[in-house]
């Protein structure tokens, strides 16, 4: 089958930066300097299309537009494109609770996914909340909803969180 060649070119800023800017800061003061552009986006974010859209303690909310290079082979977007999102949104919603010098990483996501993502369902709008804050252990909340305001997946998980 001979099929035309699709490219795609993804640019990033070095991921050190930001690393090492967030612990000096809240986790709060962090990531609103990442939706004010003042810091810059870690990589993950070029490569999912993915933004900042607003932070605020305990609840952030996020923006991407899936094309076709996120599909799976059988021509939807990959569940692990909006599990990445998902636990994008639920660690960072964490992230706003924590004071400077304390991280988090992910011990265990649960997606419900809804409903099927194309590249032509337009952008997606993903939002995390954290139900409960902890000194070692943090729970959160997160959805997907479609242009349309359709909910695309629910997660829920558990963040282990840490001094840097």
């Amino acid at each position: 089958m001979d099929t035309p060649t699709r490219t795609k070119t993804i640019e990033w800023q070095d991921p050190l930066v930001g690393a090492e800017l967030a612990k000096s800061m809240s986790g709060l003061a962090f990531l609103e300097a990442l939706v004010e552009g003042r810091i810059p986006p870690p990589p993950i974010l070029a490569l999912m299309n993915l933004r900042a859209v607003s932070a605020e303690f305990g609840r952030v909310e996020f923006a991407c537009t899936p094309d076709e290079s996120h599909y799976n082979p059988i021509g939807t977007v990959h569940g692990g494109f909006v599990c990445t999102v998902l636990d994008s949104v639920l660690g960072c919603a964490t992230q706003t609770t924590l004071p400077e010098g304390q991280g988090y990483t992910s011990l265990e996501i649960k997606v419900s996914y809804l409903r099927p993502v194309l590249a032509d369902t337009g952008e997606l709008r993903a939002i995390g909340v954290v139900t409960k804050p902890g000194r070692r252990a943090a729970f959160a909340e997160g959805r997907v909803e479609d242009s349309e305001g359709r909910l695309v997946a629910t997660a829920t998980g558990t963040l282990l969180v840490f001094p840097h």
